[in-house]
């Protein structure tokens, strides 16, 4: 009779998934970080991606945006929401008053994952092992980031984050007090807007989009004034 082994649980150290604990390097700095992600061999996704895509934005950003992992685009730039998706978030964060430059973009998972049809590269969903052999690059990024909003982007995302239990289509612009920042937020992933069957399905979703960054946008200036009122009261 065979032995039964025991299901490895992610984020589980292997010889194919080591993670990328081991890889960061010893500067707490997103300079440092940047430049280390590019010998990462956490997992096998390194092997077929173009580059490692790390996050992008201000050291000091009051918001950071989540996503699942590069695109095509992304890939090939090296930088993160720099695609189609990409152009769907600006739209929307500027719909919603919140300004690009004090959002930092980044993503669970840092390469690429995709499959091939013919001469286009297909995104793939990462496994729950691949997110988590890459979540040390994100935990960093949040400790020195350390956003007041953090916004998850897709399901993927949100599960990793949020738990496995957790339903964007139900929770979505929903504020929550979570371990990533005091102001969590949870929607759809852009890419999904583009997903839409039709332009008049495409626009509906970009609205509902849209309507959940906008209540991200309340709470930016909600504390954007409380921060204001503390420097204009008398001492």
């Amino acid at each position: 009779m065979s032995a039964v082994h025991p299901r490895r649980a992610p984020g589980t150290p292997s010889l194919e998934m080591p993670g990328a604990q081991s890889f960061l390097p010893k500067e707490h700095s997103l300079r440092a970080l940047r430049a280390a992600v590019v010998t990462c061999r956490g997992c096998p996704l390194y092997r077929h991606a173009t580059q490692a895509v790390f996050g992008e934005g201000d050291t000091h950003a009051r918001v950071m945006m989540i996503g699942e992992q590069p695109g095509d685009s992304e890939d090939l730039a090296g930088r993160p929401f720099v695609g189609p998706a990409g152009r769907v978030l600006d739209g929307a964060l500027a719909a919603a008053g919140i300004p690009r430059e004090d959002v930092y973009v980044t993503n669970v998972v840092k390469h690429f994952k995709f499959t091939r049809r013919g001469k286009r590269r297909i995104h793939d969903k990462p496994t729950q092992y691949e997110v988590a052999a890459c979540r040390p690059w994100l935990t960093r990024e949040l400790e020195l980031v350390a956003p007041e909003i953090v916004v998850v982007l897709g399901a993927t995302a949100a599960q990793s984050l949020l738990g496995r239990m957790f339903r964007v289509t139900k929770e979505r612009g929903v504020e929550r007090a979570t371990p990533l920042a005091p102001h969590t937020f949870a929607t759809v992933h852009p890419a999904s807007v583009l997903r839409a069957p039709d332009e008049g399905q495409r626009e509906e979703a970009r609205q509902a989009f849209v309507a959940d960054l906008q209540v991200v946008g309340e709470c930016y200036r909600r504390l954007r004034g409380q921060v204001t009122a503390r420097v204009a009261s008398p001492a």
